[in-house]
Formats: C-alpha cells, structure tokens, sequence
C-alpha cells in the first residue's frame, strides 16, 4: 500500500518493537489523501534470527520502500557502536532516495537515533513518538532521550511524560499527550482466534500458559543472566502449562539469552516453544490468550494491560515507566519471580479491558495526523517568508 498526496511522510521502523505500537497510525497514514507513506524498515525486520519480521509489514499492506542492512554480526558493545555507523550510512542514502519532507520514528532504539541522526542535516521534519518515558535499566533511557532532543515534533503516552520532555528543554508547543495509540478498536477486530494461534504454534495453550520476552538488561549486564537463570528455573515447574518464548532485541547480551532459552526448549519441548517472531497481530494474539506475559519487555507494561492480561516484570529494566495495577514486579531471583507469577496467576484475565478506553481510528486522526499536517504547512510557510 503506497499512498501519494501532498506531505511525504517516511516511517521508519527497525524492530518488531517500534513498528507494533506504530502499525494505527501508519494505517492512517496511508489511507490519507494529502499523505504519501514511504517505509523504510532495517535491524531486526531484515534478520532471520528476530524472524525476518518484514514479510509482516507486507503482509499487513504496507509497502517498504527501502531496506537498509546495518546490524553488524555479534552482540559486543563494538558490533553495536558499528551498527549504528553503518545505519547512518544507509539511512542518509535511503532518505536521500526517499526526500521525506517527515520523518517519524518511535522509542528508543539505536536503530532509530541512527536514522535520525541521517536525517539531521537536511530540512525534514523529525517526529518522535514515546519520548519522555523512563527505562533506567536500559541504555535504551539515554537514546530516547536523545532522539527528543533532535526531533522537532513529540507525541508522547502520558501527561508525565510530556511534564517531562518540557521540563528538558523541549518546546511545550511541540509536545502532545496522545494517550493510548499503540492499540486502536480496528486492531483489537483483528486479532487471532486461540485455535489459529495454536495452530501457529504448534502447540495447545494449556493453563497456565505464559508468553516469555526477556531481553538483555543493557545498563546492569550482571542482572541478565541472574534473572535468566532463576526465570528458567522457574518455569520449569509449570511442566503441566504452556510456555512461549520469542526473542529479544538485537542489544548486547541477546545471544546468550537465545542460547539459554534454546535449550531450556530442547530440554522440555512437552511444553515449552521458542518463536523469533509471530508479528504483530499474532503476538498481540497470544498476549491475550495467555494467562500471564512474563520477561522484562515493553509489551508488558503498554499493550498487555489494555488486553487484560497480568503482567511479571522481572528486574531492573523497566524502572521508571508507569504501571498499571495488573503489572506484578519482582526481582529476579526464583522466590521473587515465584511470587509475582501465582499473584498474576491468582489476578487473572480481565477481558472487559479490551473494549474499554481503546481508541478509533478518527481519535488518531485528531490527535496525530491533522496535528502532523498543521505543523508541516505552519514550518513550511515560515520558511518561504524567511
């Protein structure tokens, strides 16, 4: 699906992690008369590892346009910093190709802070999506935060985060509390049947069935593999549940992570699947078909509660983001994680979050498109009396 229309917008999108809260808005987008939509998808979406996740952009309609290879083998510290270089590179070539007159990315991936990074020098119109937020265990934190600074648009999930882009610098006139955007009701209307997604899998979802994502905690490399190890541990009591794991970030640390969670499969594969990637409508499937989602991602914190399903978050990586109360933190030792998961257990679904404070398309609309295309025009008419 490629539009055309009047403001070329290009949508950057690196991971599964940034394009899943975007795939609203870029629907929008593309359905916008005055809008043309070019994708450019790179890092993990190319990888076969993280599930060549870009087969799931084309299968939800969008057209990617460029594709720019940039993850340098490894997960080092060294492989990370070349990584980013190598995006720069790509990107500056591919925006140079593409001519955006805005540029929107999302989160706080290095992925994104190299395309902004590209993009710096020219006149486009950068727009970030999640700043303001907090993730203290994550290096993730400082990226983010660097993006804000280089963006000149910011849309960000809650009141307190927008508090505190300003209380950074950042132009209160160029910062909207959106809300909720990463889950719209056409989304929700989308998702898969529990007979589908077991199909999908390979696997019946017995109770407790728990979908697992746990990434390298960048900040405290030591907490990693402690928390892996007593998470394991752990759910190799739930022999008579339903365990699926998918794969973390291409961050420092993740390879021993798959490492870990390979053979804890081969070791139990009764009741336990590993799956890089399900995409976005069958991941969002399976958070609100499991009983439980367990790990220290995102996911758990923004897309899990508003499909009423509890949450264990396990450690240090998400400190500072705000939590609903069907979020369940613990350290990452295996009394704590235990705990958190028979509390969660014990919380149980809450099916009626699923229709409740979900926006629709026309809520988009209103609190980022028109918002895009006014701020646009305003820029460019400021230009030409310049």
């Amino acid at each position: 699906m490629v539009s055309s229309g009047e403001i070329r917008i290009c949508v950057f999108t690196g991971s599964r992690a940034d394009y899943g809260p975007l795939v609203p808005v870029v629907r929008r987008f593309a359905r916008d008369p005055e809008i043309e939509l070019r994708v450019l998808a790179s890092g993990g979406h190319l990888l076969r590892e993280q599930g060549r996740t870009i087969d799931a952009i084309t299968r939800d309609g969008f057209t990617v346009v460029e594709r720019v290879e940039m993850v340098v083998a490894g997960d080092s510290p060294v492989a990370v910093a070349k990584s980013i270089g190598l995006g720069v590179l790509g990107y500056a070539d591919a925006l140079a190709r593409i001519a955006p007159h805005v540029l929107c990315v999302l989160g706080d991936r290095y992925e994104a802070l190299a395309a902004v990074v590209a993009a710096l020098p020219t006149d486009t119109m950068i727009v970030h999506f999640g700043g303001g937020q907090l993730t203290l265990g994550s290096a993730d934190d400082r990226i983010r935060h660097a993006i804000s600074e280089l963006a000149h648009v910011h849309f960000v999930f809650a009141e307190e985060d927008r508090t505190r882009l300003v209380r950074m610098g950042v132009d209160e006139e160029m910062v909207h509390n959106v809300g909720r955007i990463n889950i719209d009701s056409e989304l929700i209307g989308r998702l898969p049947e529990r007979r589908w997604l077991e199909g999908r899998l390979g696997a019946r979802l017995r109770a407790p069935s728990f979908a697992v994502t746990f990434h390298p905690v960048t900040e405290k490399p030591e907490e990693t593999s402690q928390a892996l190890e007593a998470l394991l541990a752990v759910l190799g009591n739930y022999h008579h549940g339903t365990v699926v794991f998918t794969a973390p970030n291409v961050d420092h640390g993740s390879s021993a992570i798959v490492e870990a969670v390979t053979r804890f499969v081969a070791d139990h594969p009764d009741f336990a699947t590993f799956v890089p990637s399900l995409g976005q409508l069958g991941y969002l499937g399976l958070i609100r078909h499991c009983n439980v989602v367990i790990g220290n991602s995102s996911s758990g914190l923004l897309e899990a509660p508003v499909l009423g399903t509890p949450t264990v978050n396990i450690g240090s990586r998400q400190d500072g983001r705000a939590r609903a109360d069907s979020v369940f933190d613990c350290e990452g030792t295996p009394d704590g994680i235990r705990a958190a998961i028979e509390s969660a257990l014990t919380a149980g679904s809450r099916p009626e979050h699923c229709t409740s404070g979900v926006p629709a398309g026309e809520d988009i609309d209103r609190s980022v498109i028109e918002v895009i295309k006014r701020t646009w025009r305003d820029r460019r008419a400021a230009s030409k009396e310049d």
